[in-house]
């Protein structure tokens, strides 16, 4: 009878790539080593991802049925939520997953602003996290404009006539951002592929930017690289327990306010359909828009509010080379003031936004937008100059 036993090595080929595909992946991914002193704010990153993966699956569906046409886009709406099965669940769901995604994120870029994630070797772990904030910013205000309310309407025409103020391109962007001079049909068009096709990008932005953490390795509460072993513990089970609590907790809070609160999320005007003859008396765009908002209305030429409100999202790609990582012993409280002032100064800024910039309200609002420049401009820089004292001549003719 003839051995069928195979060659030396060769019959633990398919086990060894077996191993070397999605499981090997997979097991490496739960080892990977975490600081011990993680706490709760780091699970808003497995909030985020549960998150978009709700938005990613029922932005599907509603794709099916809505329809980017100027006569038809709000009529389409509404028979989703009042003809297809459980349509008005899945676009509740978008909805609110709207307004907890961009609180989650901006947590998330607090966190990193608090206890330094920036620093070395991590600069490009907060370069891709900024770089898919602004992916999510755009892809939720075009998401804005797709239902085609009242709201939607203005709201693209506010931001087709910023885009127009910039110097040199600003003409030619503004028509290919509104597909022509005034919001219509071609705006949803654009939009609805913008909106569609971005939500794949993101997903490949969080895959990268997975991929970049664990190659730099994860930052903890202390600033300091944690020595092993007590210092670092597997991502699974030790993190992946809490960060499954953090999930079915804003869960709980995300199915509240869908169900009993969805006033805190929605606008009423928007149940409206667009009217081009109608000017809103009071136009504003969703909560998490408005304090960039707020910044376009307190300077007095346009201009200056659209640069003003698109660096104070841009300085966060700054951020890096702004704090240098010196005074790595500085107190926590100093961090923790100066961030309370800078949430405060979005806070202020939003309410001066939502009040559009009269009176106190606009002396209010620039003070905030002062503050919330200082932070990155003065604060950072003083915070990441170098602890060492310069030697005088005397001491060092001493020393030598």
């Amino acid at each position: 009878m003839a051995d069928e036993t195979p060659p030396c090595g060769q019959g633990n080929t398919g086990t060894a790539q077996a191993e070397a595909g999605p499981l090997a992946f997979v097991r490496a991914y739960a080892a990977f080593p975490l600081p011990a002193d993680l706490n709760w704010l780091w699970t808003f990153g497995a909030v985020l991802v549960a998150l978009l993966g709700l938005m990613l699956a029922s932005g599907l569906f509603l794709a099916l049925t809505y329809t980017p046409d100027a006569g038809l886009a709000f009529s389409s709406v509404e028979s989703i939520e009042r003809r297809i099965p459980y349509g008005w669940l899945l676009r509740a769901m978008h909805m609110t997953g709207a307004s907890f995604c961009m609180a989650a994120l901006y947590v998330h870029i607090l966190r990193g602003l608090y206890y330094r994630a920036y620093l070395p070797p991590r600069q490009a772990v907060w370069g891709s996290g900024c770089a898919l904030m602004a992916m999510l910013m755009i892809t939720a205000f075009a998401g804005y404009v797709l239902p085609w309310g009242q709201m939607s309407y203005w709201g693209a025409d506010v931001a087709g006539r910023a885009v127009a103020t910039l110097p040199l391109v600003g003409g030619w962007l503004g028509r290919v951002v509104l597909g022509g001079e005034t919001p219509g049909t071609a705006t949803l068009h654009r939009m609805f592929v913008l909106h569609f096709a971005l939500a794949f990008v993101i997903v490949g932005g969080i895959a990268l930017h997975v991929a970049v953490l664990h190659r730099r390795g994860s930052s903890g509460p202390s600033g300091r690289a944690p020595e092993p072993p007590g210092g670092m513990l597997p991502f699974h089970p030790y993190f992946t327990a809490r960060d499954m609590l953090a999930v079915v907790l804003v869960a709980l809070a995300f199915v509240l306010v869908m169900g009993l609160w969805p006033e805190l999320i929605a606008e009423p005007a928007n149940y409206r359909p667009a009217n081009p003859l109608h000017t809103p008396v009071d136009i504003e765009p969703e909560w998490y828009f408005l304090p960039f908002y707020g910044m376009m209305q307190f300077v007095p030429f346009q201009l200056g509010g659209v640069v003003l409100a698109g660096g104070a999202v841009a300085v966060l790609f700054a951020v890096p080379w702004l704090d240098k990582g010196g005074r790595a012993g500085e107190q926590p409280l100093v961090r923790l003031l100066a961030l309370a002032l800078l949430v405060g100064a979005a806070v202020v800024a939003a309410c001066a936004g939502r009040h559009h910039a009269h009176g106190a309200w606009l002396l209010a609002g620039r003070m905030a937008m002062g503050v919330y420049y200082a932070y990155f401009l003065l604060f950072l820089p003083w915070l990441g100059r170098p602890t060492t004292p310069v030697a005088s001549d005397d001491a060092k003719e001493a020393r030598a």
